[in-house]
């Protein structure tokens, strides 16, 4: 044992000559110098890898917005209100009202309680809907009360729930879509196009509904089985009789008092909702579109799927509105170009993007807001 405690004290003691520091600084300089280029090499190779997936990775966020939606929701309240549970302690025990250590969150200088006493009760929520829900008639209901409730038509109700007249009674169970439309059930071979003829309308309307899902978002291919929603899509027995009003964009005419004119003449194929933010104007492959108002050209994208919307301009109008023009074939404009409602064509009608047909998808925009386009042009 004496043998063994001698050797180990010889150890230590050639550790903490000067030589022996020598070698460990050298030795730590090494691990340091190697540590480093390591991790550069790292940070490079994870790089290229995210540059080069970063494209299709925003692609199909946006194409799967609309059913990605509800768990970035969940999970964003998940986070805050975890934070909350781990943190309010702490938060509670600090005094962030400078001298005042009697006023804290739950109280005002008066006294008063902010927490109201229905803090419990359950609201209905506003957000879009993305799927068919069931509902229960209750005491007082009709079929258009039901129908302005939920935002959808009373025909629509009707149609789902194979209803012959507007009579419900209290305790029915009712099919409710998200949407004035249809709910289709895919059979094997069919595609947008024959759906949407099918019910009547554009198969843009389709495509632009969120929580659609395709086999393959680029070609709009379906799944045998899967059930879409097909928004202000009329049954083929009520086609005759069912008379579904339709915009005809007559510009470019006169400039209304807003300072707008239509971009192109055409067919309004889908009009502004929640869910689409625009008005689609069908016309024939390369008609000329023309700037909808004064003002001057803020971007312009000349190759790209752009999320959506392909080859587009965006005009910033003299009178404090932004609009955009989608979908285009090619562009006639340069950025900081001066351009005039109804004069100046900036582009052709095209099929660039996320489209199902030849159209202009015009946006009106303010301050970060979507404006109807019909209310400044009707």
């Amino acid at each position: 044992m004496r043998i063994f405690f001698r050797e180990v004290r010889a150890v230590f003691k050639s550790l903490f000559q000067k030589s022996s520091y020598v070698f460990l600084l050298d030795e730590l300089k090494g691990f340091l110098s190697f540590l480093n280029i390591y991790l550069k090499d790292k940070l490079i190779f994870v790089s290229s890898r995210f540059e080069g997936s970063k494209g299709s990775l925003v692609r199909n966020v946006l194409i799967k917005r609309g059913r990605r939606n509800r768990i970035f929701l969940h999970v964003s309240a998940m986070t805050i209100l975890t934070f909350g549970v781990v943190f309010s302690p702490f938060i509670t025990d600090t005094n962030l009202f400078g001298q005042n250590k009697n006023l804290s969150f739950a109280q005002t200088t008066n006294d008063t309680s902010i927490t109201s006493v229905d803090v419990f009760n359950t609201q209905e929520s506003q957000k879009p809907r993305d799927k068919i829900i069931t509902y229960t008639v209750q005491n007082g209901d009709t079929l258009s009360t039901v129908a302005k409730k939920f935002g959808v038509s009373t025909d629509t109700i009707k149609w789902q729930n194979d209803l012959n007249s507007d009579t419900i009674s209290v305790g029915d169970q009712l099919q409710i879509l998200p949407v004035t439309g249809i709910a289709h059930k895919v059979a094997r071979g069919e595609t947008v196009y024959s759906i949407a003829k099918k019910y009547g309308i554009d198969a843009q309307n389709i495509v632009d509904f969120p929580f659609n899902d395709f086999a393959n978002p680029q070609t709009f291919s379906l799944i045998e089985g899967e059930i879409l929603i097909v928004p202000n899509g009329v049954p083929p027995q009520q086609a005759p009789t069912y008379v579904r009003q339709q915009y005809i964009a007559t510009g470019p005419v006169n400039i209304s008092a807003g300072g707008f004119t239509w971009p192109v003449h055409g067919i309004v194929t889908q009009e502004f909702s929640w869910y689409h933010q625009a008005d689609d104007i069908a016309a024939p492959y390369g008609t000329p579109i023309v700037a909808s108002s004064n003002g001057t050209v803020s971007e312009v994208f000349t190759s790209g799927y752009n999320g959506g919307y392909g080859t587009h301009v965006l005009i910033h109008g003299d009178n404090g509105y932004t609009t955009l023009y989608a979908h285009m074939s090619g562009v006639n404009v340069s950025l900081g170009q001066s351009v005039s409602a109804g004069k100046t064509v900036i582009g052709w009608i095209g099929l660039t993007g996320r489209t199902t047909g030849p159209h202009v998808h015009f946006e009106v925009r303010n301050g970060g807001n979507y404006y109807n386009p019909m209310s400044f042009l009707q």
